[in-house]
């Protein structure tokens, strides 16, 4: 776990905590393969190319992009809109792909960890997954009605990094951006921006490190 601008006082200066979803408010490795490779598959299906050519044309224009942008990473989402795919497409395919029902189980351990996070903070959602999948996976996971706050990839119509989903995501807490403090598992993604518009940040190794959330606050 990493903090960053986090003041002393945070229980006064910082208002609201905006989470990621995946890889962050559950850990599980091939859950997360599934949600990069299976629309890898559908791009591939729809340029008539394999799976294999697909993913090295990504890996390619990921690490040309990251060169052309200091080494920083681009989300999933925004490689496939530079292939071609609209936002309203890629919003459809998650929702027909991604499957949390299949691999992810209730965590009671996240639960109490998140109401004792909400009798300090209003919580919410900011997620690159549609509404629907962050419900069916929140709902999985036994928290939804906790983290019932969510910004979607179909709330805004883009895809993080963006400062329209981290705005909403502050306004549905009734909090100023500057009060608020952004926890996500890849720096770039999650929490770079979210500095830059003068947030806190967490990153986080995956949901063990939420577990351990509250001791910043005690």
């Amino acid at each position: 776990m990493k903090v960053y601008n986090l003041p002393a006082a945070v229980n006064q200066q910082r208002r609201a905590i905006l989470f990621d979803m995946d890889s962050t408010l559950y850990t599980h490795d091939e859950y997360a393969r599934t949600q990069i490779d299976l629309p890898i598959m559908r791009l591939a299906q729809l340029k008539g190319k394999s799976f294999f050519q697909m993913n090295d044309e990504i890996t390619v224009y990921r690490k040309t992009w990251a060169l052309e942008h200091n080494g920083q990473s681009i989300s999933l989402g925004n490689v496939f809109h530079a292939f071609g795919v609209s936002m309203e497409e890629n919003i459809r395919w998650r929702e027909e792909l991604c499957r949390p029902e299949n691999f992810l189980a209730e965590d009671v351990r996240l639960r109490s960890v998140l109401e004792r996070l909400a009798s300090l903070f209003t919580l919410a959602v900011v997620t690159n997954n549609p509404v629907s999948v962050a419900v069916r996976t929140l709902r999985v996971l036994g928290v939804h009605d906790i983290l019932h706050r969510i910004v979607g990839l179909d709330t805004c119509g883009v895809s993080k990094p963006h400062k329209e989903p981290l705005y909403k995501a502050a306004q549905l807490c009734a909090a100023a951006v500057q009060h608020c403090i952004s926890v996500g598992d890849r720096y770039d993604i999650d929490i770079a921006l979210p500095l830059e518009l003068g947030m806190s940040g967490i990153l986080v190794d995956g949901v063990t490190d939420v577990y351990n959330l509250p001791d910043l606050f005690a």
